[in-house]
C-alpha cells in the first residue's frame, strides 16, 4: 500500500475540501457541516482501464490527462478487492487468447458490496459468434479461479451480454437492506460506503415531513426507493430508459408500494405540472393525486435550469443533492430568496480528488408566497 492510502495523508486531504467547501459557500448563512468520511482504500466499486499492447503482452494502463504520460497499472486500491483479484486474474486469460485480446481496447470493471462482478470487454472490430464462444470460455476460466464474473463485451453499435448486463447491489441502510439492479453503463454511485451514508443522512432529514415527495433524475431509484419510508407517495422523474428500468425492477423487488417512476426529464415533466404539455408516458399517473410538498434534486454537474429553480420554489422542502459546489452555490444564491439552508452535508465520494459531493435541505421562509405564474 503506498503512503497516499495512509490515514494521515487521507485526514489532510480531507481537511482541505472541508476549508474549500467552506470557501465556496461562505456568503451564506450556514448551519454547521456534517462530513462523511469514506474508507481510505477498496473504495471504489467501477474502475475503467485502457488496454496497452506490447508484443505477447498486454497492460492496464491510465492517462494523465494533463501530461498525457501513460502510467501501467498492476494493482488499483482504491478499487474493490474484487476488482484487483479479477485484474490479475484475467490478463494472463487475454494473452494466451487471441481472438479476445485483438483490437481489445479497455476493459470495464463493475462490483458490489454483494459480491457480484461485471466486466466489460471494449473492442475496435464487430464481435461475432466465435467471440461469443471465447468470452464463454474466459467466464468458466475466471470461476475455476475463484471469480464469479458476468462478461459483457462492446463495440460500435453492438454489446453482446454473457449471461446478464447488470449486478443486483446490496445496500444495509439502518435497519434494512435494499436490493439495487444496476445496469452496465449506466449511472450509479461509485463508493457504496459512501452512499450507504447518503441515504441514511436522507432519510435521517426528511423523517417528520408532510405530504408527498417528488424526485427530479432519479436514475436506478437510488434515493427514492429508501426514502419512501418516510412520505405517503413518491413520484419520481428520469429520462434514460436502462435507469428507468433498474429503477422498475428495485421497486418491485423491495416491495415498495407507494413509488412510481415517470419517464420524463425535469424540464419535460415542468411542462407537465404546469398543464402545458401532456404526455403518453404519464399515462396512469394522475398528477392531481399527489401532494408533494419535498422535492429532492441530485442534477448533473451542470446543475438546475432556470424554469426547474422556479418550479422549486413553490415546494416546502428542497433536498439538493449535488456534484459540483460551484453550480450548487448558484442554483443556492436563487433558492435562498424563498428558502432557507437548514441542513448542509459533505459526502467523500471520490477520495485522493478534488471532487466534492454535497448535500443541501431548504425549508420555505414562512413569511414567502410564490406568486402563481399562470
Amino acid at each position: 500500500m503506498t503512503e497516499i492510502f495512509s490515514i494521515d495523508k487521507y485526514n489532510l486531504q480531507l481537511e482541505n475540501k472541508i476549508t474549500r467547501l467552506k470557501t465556496i459557500f461562505s456568503e451564506f448563512s450556514l448551519p454547521e457541516l456534517q462530513v462523511y468520511s469514506s474508507p481510505i482504500s477498496h473504495y471504489r466499486m467501477r474502475a475503467e482501464f485502457r488496454i496497452w499492447h506490447d508484443g505477447e503482452n498486454i497492460y492496464h494502463i491510465m492517462y494523465d490527462k494533463e501530461t498525457k504520460k501513460r502510467t501501467r497499472i498492476d494493482d488499483f486500491p482504491i478499487a474493490t478487492k474484487l476488482i484487483n483479484q479479477a485484474m490479475k486474474a484475467i490478463l494472463p486469460l487475454l494473452e494466451n487468447n487471441q481472438l479476445l485480446r485483438h483490437l481489445l481496447f479497455q476493459i470495464d470493471y463493475f462490483s458490489t458490496l454483494s459480491g457480484q462482478l461485471l466486466i466489460t470487454l471494449l473492442y475496435h472490430k464487430k464481435l461475432g459468434d466465435d467471440w461469443i464462444a471465447e468470452a464463454n470460455k474466459l467466464k468458466q476460466q475466471l470461476a475455476e479461479q475463484g471469480i464469479d464474473a458476468n462478461i459483457v463485451g462492446r463495440a460500435s453499435n453492438q454489446k453482446i451480454a454473457i449471461d446478464v448486463d447488470y449486478v443486483d447491489e446490496a445496500l444495509p441502510i439502518f435497519d434494512k437492506t435494499f436490493i439495487y439492479r444496476q445496469v452496465e453503463n449506466s449511472f450509479t454511485q461509485p463508493n457504496a460506503a459512501v452512499n450507504i451514508k447518503m441515504l441514511e443522512w436522507a432519510i435521517e432529514v426528511t423523517k417528520g415531513l408532510s405530504g408527498d415527495l417528488l424526485e427530479f433524475y432519479c436514475g436506478n431509484g437510488n434515493f427514492s426507493i429508501a426514502l419512501a419510508q418516510n412520505f405517503r407517495k413518491v413520484l419520481a422523474t428520469e429520462i434514460a430508459k436502462a435507469s428507468v428500468y433498474s429503477a422498475q425492477h428495485n421497486i418491485a423487488v423491495n416491495e415498495i408500494d407507494n413509488l412510481i417512476i415517470a419517464r420524463l426529464s425535469a424540464a419535460e415533466f415542468t411542462s407537465a405540472i404546469k398543464k402545458e404539455r401532456e404526455f403518453n408516458r404519464l399515462q396512469g399517473i394522475n398528477l392531481d393525486d399527489y401532494q408533494c410538498q419535498t422535492v429532492l434534486v441530485d442534477p448533473p454537474r451542470a446543475g438546475i435550469d432556470s424554469d426547474t429553480i422556479n418550479i422549486l420554489k413553490s415546494y416546502n422542502t428542497i433536498i439538493y443533492i449535488s456534484c459540483n459546489p460551484l453550480s450548487l452555490r448558484d442554483n443556492l444564491q436563487q433558492l435562498i430568496e424563498t428558502h432557507n439552508i437548514k441542513h448542509f452535508a459533505m459526502f467523500d465520494q471520490f477520495p485522493y480528488t478534488d471532487h466534492v459531493e454535497s448535500g443541501v435541505v431548504l425549508h420555505k421562509k414562512i413569511d414567502i408566497v410564490i406568486p402563481n405564474n399562470d
